[in-house]
């Protein structure tokens, strides 16, 4: 196919996505893929029609909503690369905060300002340089990574640590590491499969994948399950062992919960540590429930 040139103005005619050059030219994006600059390139483009719309919450902050299915279909990929990509401006950069709204509906998408602190670093470094020439400043940039949570019958509160409190203060690893675990688990949990067969149930799942790879990338000691503090070392192991089963168990006990739960994250991650010990024993009393009833085959 041949296309024709550009002649005088003829390119103004079109519809852009403005990705920001710095995303290209800083240093501290460097290790920021193509795709996910890219797609926060189209992410800003969807803020200006929600700031259009009104889409702002309480605190006057701005916010999309823009699936994992629309991402797919604007880059052209498929649904596990469209996570990874969204997961990288939230987890690599901090681009990109989401908050969860609870199960069933979809997350807001918090596109980050990534200009943030840059009329302060250029102030700073012109005081510094009375004169000749001046390094070029960099723009700053604000992580943040507070996610909230709900899911049907329970609240959230971000005041109620997973972490135990003694060993509060103490940061996670690196970034490298947070991928390493993510390409892990996707593939050992069977994670494509399981989006797959649960449609209506990605959020959660999504937020359980996080909170494995998060305690797992933990420099704490130890870590607060169900008001005992474990060794971050038999936390890591039994999370090893996981596969599929256990996360639809685990999506099974959060369905089946009919009790109000204080703190969602608390509560997963229970339900996750426990899983590899309690999902046998769970399905074996199913089974001897419906050999009573008559049932002699049934097992989910």
């Amino acid at each position: 196919m041949d296309f024709d040139y550009f002649y005088g103005q003829q390119a103004d005619l079109f519809s852009f996505y403005r990705v920001p050059k710095v995303l290209f030219t800083n240093e501290r994006f460097w290790n920021v893929s193509t795709d996910a600059k890219l797609l926060y390139g189209i992410l800003l483009d969807r803020m200006n029609l929600s700031a259009k719309n009104g889409w702002l919450d309480k605190a006057g902050r701005v916010y999309i909503i823009f699936t994992i299915d629309e991402i797919r279909e604007s880059l052209g990929c498929s649904e596990q690369k469209a996570i990874k990509t969204l997961a990288e401006l939230e987890k690599k950069c901090g681009l990109v905060e989401k908050k969860r709204q609870g199960l069933g509906k979809p997350n807001l998408l918090y596109v980050k300002n990534f200009s943030t602190g840059a009329v302060d670093t250029q102030f700073k470094n012109n005081e510094n340089h009375c004169s000749g020439a001046t390094k070029n400043t960099v723009p700053e940039l604000h992580i943040s990574q507070g996610n909230n949570t709900d899911i049907k019958n329970t609240e959230f509160s971000d005041n109620y640590p997973i972490l135990s409190s003694e060993e509060s203060g103490k940061e996670v690893d690196g970034r490298e590491k947070y991928w390493e675990y993510y390409d892990y688990f996707f593939e050992q949990l069977e994670f494509k499969h399981l989006l797959e067969n649960n449609p209506y149930d990605r959020e959660m799942l999504n937020n359980i994948l996080d909170l494995i790879i998060e305690t797992m990338c933990s420099n704490r000691k130890m870590i607060r399950i169900a008001s005992d503090d474990k060794p971050i070392e038999i936390v890591r192991s039994r999370f090893m062992k996981l596969d599929s089963g256990h996360i639809e168990y685990v999506l099974g006990c959060i369905k089946e919960n009919t009790t109000k739960v204080r703190n969602i994250k608390q509560y997963l991650l229970a339900t996750v540590f426990n899983a590899p010990t309690t999902m046998d024993s769970y399905y074996d009393t199913l089974v001897r429930h419906d050999m009573a009833n008559g049932f002699p085959n049934a097992r989910r």
